[in-house]
């Protein structure tokens, strides 16, 4: 047996039954600027479209707008969301503002072949062009920029509605920034005070990606002021994964054996380190203080609970959606740069007492 589905309710009819045209119907529901039409017209149209439960199709908007009330995070790769736990809180705090203001938020990826590595004649290809295009998006929101890049530069360039979380060497776009470099530069600094002295630092992703760099200029310029010399042998790039942190501590250990403490990019990435030190049969904090960034809602509950950096996805998601909705209105942000906050948070895995100041 075959259940019909509801028909739904045509701009046409909500038009006959107010007694007036289709287009003076669709400029009434879609509220297009400067239409003349009278406030009891207005009144009857908006009355009968409630009445039927007219709801006005995205494309029909689109039309009549110009605009599609849809809007893009860009991460590096769309698999990140398989691995990172920043990303949905981030997500999270852009979609709270965008909803209250009628837009969805859809995440896309960019990776190596969008930049056309490795595809003839791809290089001279705009990816976040064609995005726009392809999608029909009215603005970006881009996570984590990396440096060097022309295509991003030109479209802030352009005056395109684009916000950055992260800053982009060459361009000034409106952005986000957290305090990566004196956020990681704290954590180093605490552990030297503990008295260890061969730290380690993983990355959470290759270089070249603004959080990226930032934390790992706090981890050398932490070493440089404690009179320590900044050794490339303790630095190891990961690839954002718990897995990939794993990897990278072992290849650590097989290059410096010695080493008593470590910072990571991220806590996913200090997840996996710690599972890799477990395995090779050192403790945390004892034999090796480990370090994340970020405080993800797992950090404490990890054993030994991870020391961090806190930061504030959702916050930052906020701040940025809200800038972003600012430009699509043609308006101007009050600042070109909101920058967010991270403090310290001491627990068990560095190997000082929390519960003491």
């Amino acid at each position: 047996m075959t259940v019909a589905r509801p028909k739904r309710t045509t701009l046409k009819e909500v038009a006959r039954r107010a007694g007036v045209s289709p287009t003076t119907a669709s400029f009434v529901l879609n509220d297009t600027p400067g239409a003349a039409i009278g406030a009891a017209t207005r009144d009857r149209v908006l009355a009968v479209a409630r009445e039927l439960g007219y709801l006005p199709s995205a494309a029909a908007r689109s039309l009549v707008t110009g605009e599609t009330k849809t809007l893009g995070l860009v991460i590096l790769k769309a698999d990140l969301l398989l691995v990172d736990a920043f990303v949905p809180q981030l997500l999270y705090g852009l979609n709270q503002v965008a909803r209250r203001s009628g837009y969805t938020v859809q995440v896309e990826g960019i990776d190596a072949v969008a930049y056309g590595d490795g595809v003839p004649g791809a290089e001279h290809e705009d990816p976040y062009l064609q995005m726009i295009q392809a999608r029909g998006l009215d603005g970006l929101v881009v996570l984590d920029p990396r440096h060097g890049d022309a295509s991003l530069a030109r479209l802030v360039d352009r005056g395109t509605p684009v916000v950055t979380l992260g800053a982009v060497p060459g361009s000034d776009p409106y952005r986000v920034v957290s305090d990566d470099a004196a956020g990681l530069r704290r954590a180093t600094e605490h552990l030297l005070g503990l008295g260890r002295r061969t730290v380690a630092h993983l990355t959470f992703s290759p270089r070249g990606r603004s959080g990226t760099d930032a934390r790992l200029a706090g981890y050398r310029a932490a070493l440089e002021a404690a009179g320590l010399a900044y050794d490339e042998a303790l630095v190891e790039e990961t690839g954002y994964s718990a897995e990939s942190g794993a990897d990278a501590m072992t290849r650590l250990l097989a290059r410096a054996p010695d080493l008593d403490a470590v910072t990571c990019g991220n806590d996913t990435v200090a997840l996996g380190a710690m599972a890799a030190l477990h395995d090779a049969g050192r403790r945390v904090p004892d034999d090796v203080a480990v370090v994340g960034f970020d405080d993800l809602p797992f950090a404490a509950q990890l054993r030994p609970a991870l020391t961090t950096v806190r930061t504030d996805p959702v916050a930052a998601g906020e701040r940025a959606m809200e800038m972003l909705l600012t430009l699509v209105a043609g308006g101007t942000p009050e600042r070109r740069e909101v920058r967010m906050p991270t403090h310290l948070v001491v627990r068990r895995s560095c190997g000082a007492d929390p519960t003491k100041p």
